[in-house]
């Protein structure tokens, strides 16, 4: 699979040219994983747009890996297309990790939401397929873009996180530049970061401006 570097995990909101240009912008600055999340759109509409910000991606930041938000099928299909569309990143509900391995081939990123102590406990006791790459473990706060259910992990709860698997943790849920050097400091790998970036005037700068503050 090769390193990836973690630290900047940028999860893409809508679904114009505009989020393939921040998506290209936040890879070109160093972002080492883009995620494409746009559960209001269809399945062909979706397909479209990551075939976009793939092929964008790839152009600005070669190395920077490309996910899909939960659609394992939508990610199989880009990659049969040859597009440069690395694996997928499941919710709990979603295709078990060992069928979407086996669906996107074994050299896909499978990535897992683990937004509990238990969770990553679980995920973590895996092995084999069903052993996902990393965790997205969350919400470091409430957040607007997404209604989890669960009570804030806060700053206090990643160590404990980090500390009960050796899979990657990357927190999400509201983090802001702000946030970035705790953060850094609680032995997780990495931050998702979705308004600090996709709602800056200038993507590029602002995912630079993350990267700076990790420690």
């Amino acid at each position: 699979m090769g390193l990836i570097d973690w630290r900047l995990y940028l999860v893409t909101s809508g679904d114009g040219p505009s989020t393939v240009a921040a998506a290209a912008s936040a890879a070109a600055a160093g972002a080492g994983v883009v995620q494409v999340r746009a559960k209001h759109l269809l399945a062909g509409d979706l397909l479209d747009l990551v075939l976009a910000v793939a092929v964008a991606v790839e152009h600005a930041a070669p190395t920077t890996r490309v996910l899909v938000n939960d659609r394992a099928d939508v990610a199989h299909a880009a990659r049969r297309r040859g597009a440069p569309v690395h694996g997928v990143h499941l919710g709990q509900a979603d295709l078990p990790v060992a069928e979407a391995r086996a669906l996107l081939g074994p050299d896909a990123l499978v990535g897992l939401t683990a937004g509990t102590l238990d969770h990553v406990r679980e995920a973590h006791a895996r092995t084999g397929p069903g052993r996902p790459d990393y965790l997205g473990s969350g919400p470091f706060r409430p957040t607007p873009t997404k209604d989890v259910g669960r009570p804030p992990v806060g700053l206090a709860g990643y160590p404990l996180r980090a500390a009960a698997t050796d899979l990657p943790v990357i927190a999400i849920g509201d983090i802001t530049p702000a946030d970035i050097p705790l953060l850094s400091t609680t032995g997780i790998a990495g931050v998702a970061v979705v308004r600090a970036v996709m709602g800056a005037r200038d993507p590029e700068v602002a995912a630079a401006a993350c990267l700076r503050r990790w420690g």
